[in-house]
């Protein structure tokens, strides 16, 4: 039997937000609606999963687990919308979203997608939260500093990496040791596993 959750549901439209609850309360859970994350924000939750709509103009799920991040917030979230297109399904599970699922809500669906969900929540917050530390102090790199990080995330030399970038290989050296003191690594390992954690799509120049 599946654990009951406390499920919060983002979604600006009234009628589908009393739609997703009325699911979510049949199947025994405890349900907080919103209408945005500006209203979530006011009482933010500490536990449970978020049932966020999807779209686009808004941002999309991405932002909103930006944003949730910003604010401390690790819970694991489902993407919904009516009709789910494939782009948007990729976006948003590039953007960490553990799931997307298609409205109107299917209960038996929705309760294997908890159960799974449940049993991942802790190691998503935890991965949530490494994602957002490693980018942060990746932002905080030049852009040839990235563009070296990148390259030495592809396993290339400093020499290969002057190549690549038109550059002496003393100029990659001293980019490689800012672009190291900038993100606290001791060494190129955990330069690389920071860059792995950020989940960022490279910039590499060829």
């Amino acid at each position: 039997m599946t654990r009951k959750a406390s499920l919060h549901f983002i979604d600006s439209c009234s009628r589908q937000r009393a739609e997703l609850a009325r699911v979510g309360f049949a199947l025994g859970h405890h349900c907080e609606v919103y209408g945005d994350l500006s209203e979530l924000s006011v009482h933010p939750p500490r536990e449970g999963i978020i049932i966020a709509r999807d779209t686009a103009e808004e941002g999309g799920v991405g932002m909103i687990l930006d944003r949730l991040s910003r604010l401390g917030i690790w819970l694991p979230m489902i993407a919904v919308d009516v009709q789910p297109r494939p782009g948007r399904i990729v976006e948003a599970i590039k953007s960490g979203a553990l799931d997307y699922l298609a409205l109107p809500l299917d209960p038996e669906r929705f309760t294997r997608c908890l159960a799974r969900i449940g049993k991942e929540a802790e190691q998503f917050g935890a991965a949530r939260r490494r994602m957002i530390e490693a980018r942060d102090r990746i932002s905080t790199l030049s852009a040839r500093e990235r563009e070296v990080l990148d390259w030495l995330a592809e396993g290339s030399s400093n020499k290969a990496i002057a190549r690549e970038l038109d550059i002496s290989p003393r100029t990659v050296e001293i980019h490689r040791a800012n672009m190291m003191n900038k993100l606290g690594a001791r060494h190129a390992a955990e330069a690389v596993r920071l860059r792995l954690e950020a989940k960022l799509e490279p910039k590499l120049r060829a």
